[in-house]
């Protein structure tokens, strides 16, 4: 099979090159090049994709013996990611750009292009595990809990996994390092990168404020409806936040304040104590599934955030018509479901237990077992 290797200029991306290499596969190298700044991307161990890993992923291709390109997909990655990131918190939600990354670049601009140059799949360092099932091939939960990289896979199709591999599924982290370094690979000790790879020094906030400039307004009681405080950009905010409010008190009454929401078309930000923020229900918009999409309710795991928890839940979908159920919250302030952009079906999850700080644009994925069942992008969610 001719597979395409994507290799970071990483430890797990250099190995699992090598072990497809080492099943018998005519393995090619591709590193993208995700920035026209490329070198102005990272600082010491921070994100990825700059000049130095470049190289790093050349040397190991040289050890291995494949051949090796740079794919220029700089001008996808700011459209679909970057661009993408920014709007997002501009409309006052919180994305996540690693699983965009995944779907708009790593298995779709780059598995696309793989496959119009007569490849027949992709292979990448994620930590997860691809599985013959009945229906067709499966995604799964890497063996390493720690390192387990499902959730920001969750937006692969059933088409997108039959052309994906992870080899690196079944190891743990220091049985990969422990392999480059038999190997001889320069980036056996390589740091892990981290954090948001455009943004090198990791002020968000900052970086933010550079492209959309100080939008000054206000920060309310939750409850009261009084102005506590000021900010220079709702943008700079998301739901669970308790640093960097502003207030002259960082609490009211005693009692530690959180974000518990964002009202960009108002340009405020809403604070209120930790009790408001629990969600025991999330309305998700533009599912995808990793195999046959479920029929009626199921019960799933479902996890909220990258390395968070799996809560038990159940789950359905509902049509795009705005027909669905609301339900208000305990507080009486009315309903807070709201149908996203209503043009097609929602993922409805009511979980058993309540999570905090869970906000719009983060996503959501359903498991069963270590199966991921798919994914939805939160668009709303209830106490």
């Amino acid at each position: 099979m001719r597979v395409v290797a994507a290799m970071s200029g990483g430890v797990d991306s250099a190995v699992a090159a090598a072990r497809m290499l080492d099943e018998g596969h005519d393995v090619v190298g591709v590193h993208l090049a995700l920035s026209r700044s490329a070198a102005t991307l990272r600082e010491g161990a921070r994100g990825c994709c700059t000049i130095e890993d470049s190289g790093d992923a050349r040397r190991v291709a040289d050890r291995l013996g494949i051949p090796f390109y740079v794919w220029d997909m700089a001008g996808a990655f700011q459209r679909d990611v970057m661009d993408d990131f920014v709007a997002e918190y501009e409309a006052g939600r919180t994305p996540n750009p690693c699983l965009r990354c995944n779907e708009k670049i790593k298995f779709a601009a780059l598995l696309d292009k793989a496959l119009a140059l007569g490849f027949d799949a992709v292979a990448t360092g994620h930590y997860a595990q691809v599985e013959q099932g009945p229906a067709g091939r499966e995604l799964h939960r890497a063996v390493d809990p720690a390192k387990d990289q499902s959730y920001v896979l969750g937006v692969l199709d059933a088409e997108q996994l039959a052309r994906s591999f992870f080899p690196l599924g079944r190891s743990t982290k220091p049985q990969v390092r422990e392999e480059a370094q038999e190997r001889g690979f320069s980036v056996a000790r390589k740091p892990d990168s981290h954090d948001i790879c455009f943004i090198s020094d990791g002020d968000t906030r900052g970086w933010l404020a550079g492209r959309l400039g100080e939008r000054p307004g206000e920060v309310v009681d939750e409850r009261s409806g009084e102005v506590v405080g000021a900010h220079t950009g709702a943008y700079g905010f998301t739901v669970g936040q308790r640093r960097g409010l502003g207030l002259e008190r960082s609490s009211l009454d005693g009692e530690p304040r959180f974000v518990t929401r964002v009202d960009a078309s108002s340009n405020r930000v809403f604070i209120g104590t930790s009790d408001l923020l629990g969600v025991r229900q999330v309305v998700g918009t533009q599912p995808r599934w990793c195999g046959p999409a479920p029929t009626g309710e199921v019960r799933v795991g479902a996890q909220l955030r990258a390395h968070g928890e799996e809560i038990p839940a159940r789950a359905r979908l509902e049509g795009g018509d705005g027909s669905g159920p609301r339900r208000e919250d305990e507080d009486g302030s009315g309903p807070r479901l709201e149908d996203g952009d209503g043009s097609g079906p929602r993922l409805v999850v009511d979980l058993d237990e309540a999570v905090r700080g869970i906000a719009p644009g983060q996503s959501v994925v359903l498991y069963e077992g270590t199966r991921v069942v798919g994914s939805a992008t939160i668009a709303s969610t209830a106490r």
